[in-house]
């Protein structure tokens, strides 16, 4: 089953740093974020020597259940397996925009913001979120972080405090008409001839990995191309022995498999197992 070890193991073994210049050729990318998006589904898929669109797709159909788009997390669903979201920045120092969807720790089946074809692509309930985050410059990829959303996000309940807050703020308005959507909410007929809405959406963002997990990894300069994942310890451990041993087999020069510990998402005072998988180029 495809999973993000896998995954890790061909990005070292067939690292691509021109992106759009590979897939741009390919006619499969008219832009980076679609190069990138596409980068990733040939990384998840072992599809980076299949050139046929027909092979390519057959073999997507096998590994996803779900393909998304732009607007509705997440961008791809494994079989049986763990959300992706993908995300793109310019520079190292660059936040994540996220729009109108709060970082999240998993994903829920009974979230709002999944679409009806997401929600019933397979059958689930919960489940585990990556998010792969390209630094592209100059058209080219400078750094690849993978992160699962347990390790990033504090769980929903402390974003959903604050959705929550802002729109029974607005509601307790007086004379205001508020209706509650997938948004923060809309208020209506804001004018005297009642023809005027507003709608009110939340525009979130978060800190690009790099930043967040200076305290434990500092990336070295002079590389062409970087990649970090960071996961759980019992996630590693979830990950069959053969998968494990493929990574901790990789004998590659600037390829390191570290044990470490991190800040707890919902509590920083407490800090959790986690391994670090590292490749510089």
């Amino acid at each position: 089953m495809a999973n993000i070890l896998k995954a890790i193991k061909r990005v070292v073994e067939t690292p691509i740093v021109d992106i759009k210049a590979v897939y741009g050729g390919r006619n499969r990318a008219n832009s980076v974020v679609a190069a990138l998006e596409a980068y990733v589904r040939d990384m998840i898929a072992g599809t980076f020597n299949i050139d046929s669109p027909t092979e390519r797709n057959d073999i997507y159909s096998s590994i996803f259940s779900y393909r998304g788009n732009q607007n509705n997390p997440p961008d791809l669903i494994l079989k049986g397996g763990d959300a992706i979201e993908i995300k793109k920045i310019e520079s190292l120092g660059s936040s994540i925009a996220l729009n109108s969807s709060y970082p999240k720790d998993k994903i829920y089946s009974d979230s709002p913001m999944i679409t009806s074809e997401c929600r019933t692509c397979e059958k689930w309930d919960v489940k585990d979120l990556i998010y792969v985050v390209g630094c592209l410059a100059n058209e080219k990829l400078k750094t690849l972080w993978i992160v699962y959303g347990d390790c990033y996000a504090a769980s929903k309940e402390i974003y959903e405090r604050i959705r929550t807050k802002i729109a029974e703020g607005i509601s307790e308005i007086r004379d205001v008409e508020f209706a509650k959507t997938k948004e923060l909410g809309r208020v209506n007929r804001v004018d005297p001839l009642g023809i005027t809405n507003l709608r009110i959406r939340g525009m979130w963002q978060i800190e690009n990995p790099r930043k967040v997990f200076d305290y434990i990894h500092v990336m070295p300069d002079g590389f062409e191309f970087q990649v970090a994942c960071i996961m759980k310890q019992d996630k590693y451990e979830s990950f069959s022995n053969d998968d494990r041993n493929a990574v901790e087999g990789i004998q590659h020069d600037g390829f390191e498999l570290t044990n470490i510990e991190i800040k707890n998402p919902n509590n920083p005072a407490n800090l959790m197992n986690a391994k670090l998988i590292t490749f510089n180029l």
